[in-house]
């Protein structure tokens, strides 16, 4: 399975600081926003990973990260010119999906959660249809929703509708077989003239190939799009860390463990950036026995 991080758009309602950065490159604590949806395609076993973003930020993405072979990775770079929506990430990815199947993550969604790795390796071995998550919140006309039966079955999706019939939301993380790119091409427009993601599920549900698993209490999904957002996932963040002294979202570590670099790469890097708190952690990593988890 491959991978794509979604991190176009003008992040407008972070207006001033999106007037000279991509949003996706503001800092959640002490890493890059695009960190979190990158660790999560990590953790998932997808080692092959798509960055869409504007032409005028394309080139940092490429500075931050390059090919991607320092965490073990391949990573390609394509340009959205114009926010068209959430599914036309898999019309510019034709190319780079190349008729495999393929996971699409927001770049400004943080995840957390005990267990979440099983989660991601069950998604990302998908043999047909879509699958999403829901995520119980307080707010569900700020998102999009999933209806359930009394059997948890799926009845229905909703874009941010003004009475929501349940309150479980979509996160920004999709996994879909190889029928994606044609099914997106088939799509219209919407009313605000770009492709709406609920159609896409739609579609997979109208085919009974749309399945929705549930994040319990355990798991965190923060949407990190406004101030107050880009704050508590933060504090979160930091809290976190330094309570139980372990990071979230180090790519190196997660690629360590994953056995796609070594320990000596792991100390390389950590001896650049040795006067920082990141550069301690990894020297720490870098000590402990391989787990290849």
């Amino acid at each position: 399975m491959k991978g794509i991080i979604l991190a176009g758009g003008s992040g407008s309602r972070l207006y001033p600081i999106t007037q000279s950065i991509s949003k996706h490159l503001i800092p959640i604590y002490d890493k890059p926003m695009i960190y979190y949806p990158l660790s999560v395609l990590m953790l998932a076993g997808i080692r092959e990973i798509l960055i869409i973003s504007t032409p005028e930020h394309i080139n940092l993405y490429k500075i931050l990260l390059g090919d991607g072979s320092r965490v073990g990775l391949k990573i390609f770079y394509k340009i959205q010119t114009e926010p068209r929506g959430l599914p036309d990430a898999f019309i510019v990815g034709e190319e780079f999906i190349a008729g495999e199947k393929v996971a699409l993550i927001l770049g400004d969604n943080v995840f957390f959660g005990q267990g979440f790795t099983p989660v991601l390796n069950e998604a990302s071995s998908l043999k047909e249809g879509a699958l999403i998550f829901g995520y119980y919140v307080n707010n569900p006309e700020e998102f999009g929703i999933v209806e359930f039966d009394k059997s948890w079955q799926v009845i229905s999706l909703e874009e941010k509708p003004n009475n929501p019939k349940s309150n479980y939301a979509i996160p920004g993380l999709y996994f879909c077989d190889e029928d994606v790119v044609e099914i997106t091409m088939g799509l219209e427009p919407s009313q605000r003239g770009e492709l709406e993601i609920t159609d896409l599920l739609n579609d997979y549900l109208k085919r009974e190939k749309l399945r929705v698993q549930l994040l319990g209490r355990g798991f965190a999904w923060l949407d990190t799009g406004t101030y107050d957002g880009l704050l508590e996932a933060s504090n979160f963040v930091g809290t976190i860390q330094k309570r139980q002294g372990l990071y979230i979202a180090c790519i190196e570590e997660i690629a360590y463990n994953k056995g796609y670099i070594t320990r000596q790469d792991v100390q390389k890097i950590a001896d650049a950036i040795s006067n920082t708190d990141y550069g301690k952690y990894l020297k720490m990593i870098s000590q402990k026995e391989e787990t290849h988890k």
